[in-house]
């Protein structure tokens, strides 16, 4: 294999001609004949029998070429790459130019390279660290929060429905006076405040009572997942036939006792105000990490290429379904969403963390940042600790390039956080 030609005709964009030479080709083709032949019959030859010679005059000259020059260019495109030079993160536009067994196989395609990147001032960052005070409101709220928890489920008599409590409705929907699919319920429990129906719905059922008959007049939002419904206006016909609220428990020691470690409300109390305290701290951190790469983005220019950002989208999806457990498919169809739309979803954060991990990248090497032999190992443990497999397995999994690229914008991030100039305020 040689690379014939190698010319920058764009940003980030290089056409590269490569060729495989003659020899090259003809053990591409015997390679594709030997894994082919078994499926290939051929009068007068048992299946699998038949001399390469003889399946080229039946079925032609170039049977294997394609096979051929497929293998040539998977088994060969890494070696190509690291012949160029060139930090490649993409290859597109691939074209065979040339196929002969006199002359081999030519190949061009387009090399999509990494950005230049330029960064500066990235050191004595300024930003601010809110930090919310803890409030006995807050205390309050999460002491509800597990009053609800245990709450029983009581049927309300002689009052209206009022705003929390559970309606048990029946429904049917209707728009131009046609009933739609997926508008009837009967002995519906409706939550009244959940947002669980159509914007306005809820509101109506509001100051109804049982065995009460009533219309609710709703308009489907734009964005309704519906083609056929969204942005039309609708009635609901509906009955009510019962009301049910939650009976909160008295908010006493015993109660304490029955849903937590603790002995009193005041120690109960105290408990969760420590633990708003960690939380909000760990928001404000969040927070405050976040402002200071948005500052470090924007002393940072470069020309990114979108393959880059289409790219995390893919690692982005497969890691989405690795952790659901949702087919795509299945997602796309119960949601009435599109690919696009799916993939619309992920953009955003795909092109933070593609922009973030160029920076940081550009980052360590003004810096001259270097990994040790004992970094390696030390992350190599900590990941096999955390995930609970062997070291050597993990060693497998994750090249040593690549946990070294890891380190290296691990220890560029600390050079910018350590430099910076955090500002706490309390909010």
């Amino acid at each position: 294999m040689e690379i014939i030609s190698q010319n920058n005709t764009a940003t980030n964009t290089y056409a590269v001609e490569f060729k495989f030479s003659a020899e090259e080709f003809e053990a591409a083709i015997n390679a594709a004949y030997n894994r082919q032949k078994s499926k290939i019959s051929v009068p007068g030859f048992r299946k699998g029998k038949a001399p390469r010679k003889v399946i080229e005059t039946n079925y032609g000259t170039g049977v294997f070429y394609e096979d051929a020059v497929n293998s040539l260019y998977t088994d060969n495109i890494e070696a190509v790459i690291e012949k160029s030079g060139l930090d490649v993160v993409d290859v597109q536009n691939t074209d065979v130019v040339e196929m002969s067994k006199e002359n081999g196989v030519s190949v061009k395609a387009d090399f999509i390279t990494k950005p230049e990147v330029e960064v500066s001032d990235y050191k004595g960052l300024k930003v601010k660290k809110t930090v919310k005070t803890v409030t006995d409101e807050a205390v309050d709220e999460e002491i509800n929060k597990m009053r609800e928890k245990v709450a029983r489920i009581v049927t309300v008599e002689g009052r209206a429905v009022e705003n929390g409590d559970t309606a048990v409705i029946d429904f049917e929907g209707f728009v131009d006076g046609i009933a739609f699919d997926g508008g009837k319920g009967e002995k519906f429990p409706l939550e009244i405040g959940s947002g669980t129906f159509i914007p306005g719905f809820e509101d109506q059922v509001i100051g109804k009572n049982v065995n009460d008959e009533f219309d609710v007049n709703v308009t489907f939002p734009e964005d309704y997942n519906s083609e056929e419904l969204k942005g039309k206006a609708a009635v609901f016909k509906c009955k009510l036939h019962e009301i049910k609220s939650k009976e909160m428990p008295e908010l006493d020691d015993e109660f304490v006792k029955d849903v937590s470690e603790k002995d009193t409300v005041e120690e109960l109390k105290a408990e969760i105000r420590e633990n708003l305290e960690k939380r909000y701290s760990a928001d404000a951190d969040e927070a405050a990490d976040n402002a200071l790469m948005d500052e470090m983005l924007s002393k940072m220019k470069a020309e990114i290429p979108e393959t880059m950002y289409e790219q995390r989208i893919d690692e982005i999806a497969r890691e989405w379904v690795a952790r659901t457990r949702v087919d795509i498919k299945d997602y796309l169809k119960y949601t009435g969403m599109n690919m696009s739309q799916f993939r619309a979803n992920f953009r955003e954060p795909a092109k933070r963390q593609v922009e973030l991990r160029l920076c940081l990248e550009k980052i360590a090497e003004l810096e001259n940042v270097s990994v040790s032999q004992e970094d390696l190992d030390k992350e190599y443990a900590e990941l096999a600790e955390q995930y609970k497999i062997d070291l050597e397995k993990v060693k497998t999994v994750i090249p040593v390039k690549t946990l070294t690229s890891d380190i290296k914008i691990e220890k560029a991030l600390d050079i910018v956080k350590d430099s910076a100039n955090i500002e706490e305020v309390k909010e």
